[in-house]
């Protein structure tokens, strides 16, 4: 697979695999033996860097907790040297959503957490989750360099940052990347492009197929459970949003087959073409999806191409589409 390079030195896969989906928000968590597999199966394919945190956890059937820090780093183990290891810190979820919680001391009792969970000495990059309104952007970042020069981090990041906040937080200490959503249905931090140019910082989307909806392995009677599944009270996977989504759709499967793609490869390949420093981290818990999403990073879109894509996507008709947690103050 091909790689890039986040801010100055990160070397990654082009597309780089998000492991959320195995153990929380899409059903109940999967079989730990299937999954290690799957991540095993990932590194034969080139991926390169592996998407966690520590709010990733799910229920297994017996009652025990199913830790995605654990599940990715016992199966990253035989592999530490060759692959980047992401995770997060800076929230837990509640009845009322995602709560941020960025002091210094938490900062620090979750990097320890997340390294024994991980079992692991150094976590590759480290993204704050969200960013949290009680604690200055300077002070985040004056942890974060605190443990890179302890070691225990080699590089940082933000996930759901806007350009003032990054801009704070880097000018203490250089973030690597962003982490924020993207996909042909959620464009909105195309704004943020230019500062990250400007500064050489990458950009690593989630949920860039939609929650999996632009895939097009979805349709009206699709079903997810209501309690362990998100999918089953977002948006765009409503019987009615495939209706107003349904002209996307059409103009996303013309694309695919002019490239003998797939509609996921397509969407993927996209944001692949259109900038440079960008890295998709599509999620699944199949090996077909696996192979099909990495082969994304071999297709070529030109800019002429990519170009007239961003304008159809500017006048095409499209449902809500799921934008993320409330974070609760």
């Amino acid at each position: 697979m091909k790689t890039r390079v986040l801010g100055k030195d990160l070397k990654v896969s082009a597309v780089s695999l998000g492991c959320m989906g195995m153990t929380h928000a899409f059903g109940a968590p999967s079989d730990v033996a299937e999954m290690t597999k799957l991540i095993h199966e990932a590194v034969d394919l080139g991926y390169i860097m592996f998407d966690t945190a520590e709010c990733y956890t799910g229920v297994f059937a017996d009652g025990t907790v199913a830790y995605n820090e654990e599940l990715v780093g016992a199966a990253l183990k035989p592999y530490r040297n060759k692959v980047v290891i992401a995770t997060k810190f800076g929230v837990h979820h509640s009845r009322t959503g995602l709560v941020t919680d960025s002091h210094p001391d938490a900062i620090h009792k979750a990097v320890e957490g997340s390294l024994k969970r991980l079992g692991t000495d150094y976590i590759d990059l480290y993204y704050q989750h969200r960013i949290d309104p009680k604690i200055p952007a300077e002070e985040v970042a004056g942890v974060m360099s605190e443990l890179i020069k302890e070691g225990k981090i080699l590089h940082w990041g933000i996930s759901e940052t806007d350009e003032t906040y990054l801009r704070k937080a880097h000018a203490v200490c250089s973030v690597t990347a962003v982490q924020n959503r993207y996909s042909m249905m959620y464009r909105d931090y195309d704004v943020l492009f230019p500062a990250l140019e400007e500064l050489n910082i990458g950009y690593v989307a989630f949920s860039p197929l939609a929650n999996g909806v632009l895939s097009d392995c979805y349709g009206k009677d699709s079903e997810f459970d209501a309690i362990t599944d998100y999918r089953s009270f977002m948006p765009q996977f409503k019987p009615e949003a495939y209706d107003e989504n349904a002209e996307l759709f059409e103009y996303i499967r013309a694309l695919a087959a002019d490239k003998n793609a797939t509609p996921a490869q397509i969407s993927l390949a996209w944001m692949i073409c259109k900038h440079e420093n960008l890295v998709p981290i599509p999620g699944t818990r199949k090996s077909e999806r696996l192979k099909e999403n990495g082969a994304a990073g071999d297709i070529i879109l030109t800019a002429d191409e990519v170009s007239a894509i961003d304008k159809k996507l500017d006048t095409i008709r499209m449902s809500a589409v799921f934008g993320g947690s409330r974070a609760a103050k």
